[in-house]
């Protein structure tokens, strides 16, 4: 029987995974001077755009479930960074809204990604190609 396709290096997996945590380490100096961790800057980066959504979008944005999100959001909001309410239409529904902390936090974010793209090995064009490949298999191409 040939397990070839049973070798670490034969696994489409492994690279993402220490891709992935090579890229977030690279992240943690540049998060620590905006005092955030980076799934909550990813949870800030949608608010930025958003200033308002439930919890359940904000999971669905982020692939995450309820169960990672709302100690998340709870850290953020005794931060200052964001508030969450019940929706009046739905009580069952968790809005979180951007508040003025949280939106002046953008100000000191603004650079991170330009930071974080220095450090990696990639030319823009590879870099672009990566990012369309990896929606493509995330089913957003």
């Amino acid at each position: 029987m040939n397990y070839d396709m049973l070798r670490l290096e034969n696994q489409l997996c492994f690279p993402l995974y220490a891709c992935t945590r090579e890229v977030v380490k690279k992240y943690k100096p540049l998060l620590d001077e905006i005092g955030l961790t980076y799934t909550q800057y990813i949870a800030m980066l949608v608010l930025w755009e958003k200033k308002s959504i439930n919890v359940k979008s904000l999971g669905q944005c982020l692939y995450l479930d309820s169960g990672t999100l709302t100690p998340l959001l709870k850290k953020l909001e005794s931060s200052g960074l964001v508030s969450r309410t019940r929706s009046a239409e739905d009580e069952r529904n968790l809005i979180v809204t951007i508040t003025g902390k949280g939106e002046q936090l953008k100000d000191k974010a603004i650079e991170i990604p330009h930071k974080l793209a220095s450090c990696l090995s990639l030319s823009s064009e590879e870099a672009k190609l990566l990012y369309r490949l990896l929606y493509k298999m995330l089913g957003k191409a």
